[in-house]
């Protein structure tokens, strides 16, 4: 039932160990030192023993203020699967992360900096982010949102898509972010099942030089939405657009000039102030949905006591975020990473940094140079991320200087050792922590996780976040450490998903119905004799050959440990005799080209660090694997594509042609 995988090497040597400047100015340290507790295990094992006082202790640490005080900090009489935080208490997140910021000392510090991918800047202070914010809150009231209702942002990564989420929550609204580059198909998904009545988008935006006209791919998306009654344009790109009037409308045409609402005046200064709704604790103010990276994407439900609460407690005790730190997580608003940085970060009061390009154009070192330009701090990458920058070599980071650079984040998928080691080396010149993380949609931030008073090892997590009650299960439902196991958590926290919109069967068969009262996360974990955890890939991605079981991140591993792949995927596929095969994907580095010789070195490698029964019955060479939005590998798809059948929901991918070549090769087993 559970892989064979290997325990990762406990003899891996510590990269990492915290220096006492990091230590002493940690936020997690002073916290320790204000409520005298001797030691991160002391705290850890309060923060899921004592969840009232750990979750009040944070809310305080944190600075979170209320418009009516909470009376119970948890309420479980509905079951572990719908807890009630916070009990009788009324906020809004957006007082938290810009209202209470935006007069007195803080008011002139950046909130939010951004760049195009044409260079084109941006920034914005705290009292500058509430003035647009207040003029977003008086253009969604004219087009008839309230409280309730749902509003679809489907927008590039530009100041807008930050200032008009913060618009709908402080209206009341529920607003569900969409990655900037799916198509109709997926935009149109999404919508349908949340019944938006407004469609945001933009003319275009520019990706690698291109133009990427959203317009058109939201006007084919909403003739399928029945809900939609407008959709309103924000002009990015400067190209033409099809227009239906009374349906589509210009932001910049929308600042209101009358009666009816706020005022707004050229003159530097914020308009007349729109109150934020008080909401309760419960009330959600975001469906954000899953990559679907194993099916048909669900509609996570978060809520202002949730959601943003956990993003900040995590980045601030994890990642040791503070107000005079930017920080740059390279992501999307349509991934839970980019609401997590916008709100974390602006609930902390400190800078976030927006870039609405990729990673590698129009030079190989565009992300190094925006973290020198803008004094990144807090830098956030996927090592799929890593993976496709180190195929331009060392130099491009070397050229820039990335001397402000504290701390290194990363999440998405498995390390590889030589990526990881490639990061800390060349991105962190060996002097900056990498703070691991691992969670996901349904849980608004971490379930595993490092922090800067711990030391690092390649690929590993310090264990479970402050206050989640993780463990590794066996098969029968009981802890184990050593060994591979399911990732559960066993007690609820703020940020737990409430549920998937409109289809709570669902939520519970997809977390509760493995064993009682546990959340079962599908991911596989296991811990080395030094107690540093690890993330093995997807349980659901489980390979099974001749009766002995593996993960695929194991096998990826061992492949791209080869100077001739920069990345890799594994799957399973029928065999006669052994149940399942295994079939190994590449892809080479530059000035690599495919061979016998070289599949059959590769095959051997695997059969060296596994043993003879795991000898991959093929390995291919891909100029690209399936990949989600976010840098995950869509298994699923690879091998249901290789097999000859239907891959299911395909709107989270990245990148179609990868299937597309997938679809040439040939099964050579079944």
């Amino acid at each position: 039932m559970f892989p064979s995988t290997n325990v990762p090497e406990h003899r891996s040597p510590i990269l990492w160990h915290p220096t006492p400047e990091y230590v002493q100015r940690s936020r997690l340290f002073r916290f320790m030192q204000r409520h005298r507790i001797a030691d991160y295990p002391t705290l850890y094992e309060r923060s899921i023993g004592d969840i009232a006082w750990f979750w009040e202790a944070a809310l305080e640490e944190l600075g979170i203020e209320w418009a009516c005080p909470y009376t119970r900090v948890l309420d479980m009489s509905k079951g572990i699967q719908w807890p009630q935080w916070f009990v009788g208490g009324r906020l809004n997140l957006v007082h938290n992360c810009v209202d209470k910021h935006s007069s007195g000392p803080w008011a002139d510090h950046l909130a939010i900096r951004w760049e195009g991918e044409d260079g084109t800047q941006r920034s914005l202070t705290y009292r500058q982010l509430d003035a647009e914010v207040c003029r977003a809150a008086t253009v969604l009231r004219r087009l008839g949102v309230r409280r309730g209702d749902r509003v679809a942002v489907f927008l590039p990564m530009i100041p807008e898509v930050a200032i008009i989420t913060l618009a709908c929550s402080k209206i009341g609204a529920i607003y569900t972010p969409i990655f900037s580059g799916y198509g109709a198909e997926a935009v149109a998904t999404r919508v349908q099942d949340c019944e938006a009545r407004l469609l945001v988008t933009a003319d275009g935006f520019f990706r690698r030089g291109g133009l990427v006209k959203m317009k058109q791919v939201a006007d084919e998306a909403a003739a399928r939405c029945p809900t939609v009654e407008h959709l309103l344009v924000v002009r990015r790109a400067g190209c033409p657009v099809s227009w239906q009037a009374g349906r589509d409308v210009w932001w910049h045409e929308l600042a209101p000039a009358d009666a009816e609402g706020p005022v707004l005046s050229e003159a530097e200064g914020p308009p007349t102030e729109v109150p934020t709704e008080e909401m309760d604790a419960e009330e959600p103010f975001m469906i954000i949905y899953t990559s679907g990276t194993t099916g048909r994407p669900k509609g996570t439900v978060h809520v202002h006591s949730g959601f943003p609460i956990k993003a900040a407690q995590d980045l601030a005790f994890h990642f040791d975020l503070q107000p005079e730190d930017t920080l740059f997580w390279f992501t999307d608003m349509g991934w839970m990473m980019g609401p997590w940085e916008i709100m974390g970060a602006l609930a902390l009061g400190a800078t976030c940094l927006m870039y609405e390009g990729v990673p590698d154009w129009p030079h190989p070192g565009r992300l190094w140079e925006l973290a020198e330009r803008h004094r990144v701090t807090i830098l956030g990458l996927s090592p799929t991320a890593i993976r496709a920058l180190m195929r331009y070599g060392d130099a491009p980071a070397h050229q820039h200087d990335l001397s402000s650079l504290r701390v290194l984040g990363s999440t998405g998928e498995p390390w590889t050792p030589d990526a990881y080691l490639w990061y800390f080396q060349h991105v962190g010149q060996s002097r900056c922590p990498i703070i691991n993380y691992s969670g996901g949609t349904e849980v608004s931030g971490g379930i595993v996780g490092g922090t800067v008073l711990h030391p690092c090892k390649p690929c590993a997590f310090t264990g479970p976040c402050l206050g989640m009650a993780a463990e590794i299960f066996d098969a029968e439902g009981r802890p184990v450490r050593g060994e591979v196991g399911e990732l559960v958590v066993t007690k609820p926290w703020p940020g737990m998903t409430h549920g998937f919109w409109r289809d709570p069967q669902r939520y519970l068969e997809t977390y509760w119905s493995r064993w009682p009262q546990v959340w079962v996360h599908g991911d596989w974990a296991a811990t080395d004799a030094e107690g540093f955890w690890y993330i093995l890939g997807r349980s659901d991605d489980t390979i099974k050959v001749a009766g002995k079981r593996l993960g695929p991140a194991e096998v990826e591993a061992i492949l791209t440990g080869h100077p001739a792949v920069s990345e890799a995927a594994a799957i399973g596929v029928p065999h006669p005799v052994k149940g399942e095969a295994l079939v190994c994907f590449v892809v080479l580095r530059q000035g690599w080209t495919p061979s016998e010789a070289l599949t059959s070195e590769l095959a051997s490698r695997v059969v060296e660090q596994l043993g003879k029964p795991l000898r991959p019955a093929a390995v291919h060479a891909v100029p690209e694997i399936p990949k989600t939005r976010n840098a995950k590998i869509l298994r699923r798809v690879i091998r249901a594509v290789f097999l000859g059948q239907d891959p299911g929901d395909l709107s989270s991918l990245e990148n179609p042609q990868a299937v597309s070549a997938i679809k040439q090769l040939h099964s050579p087993v079944g």
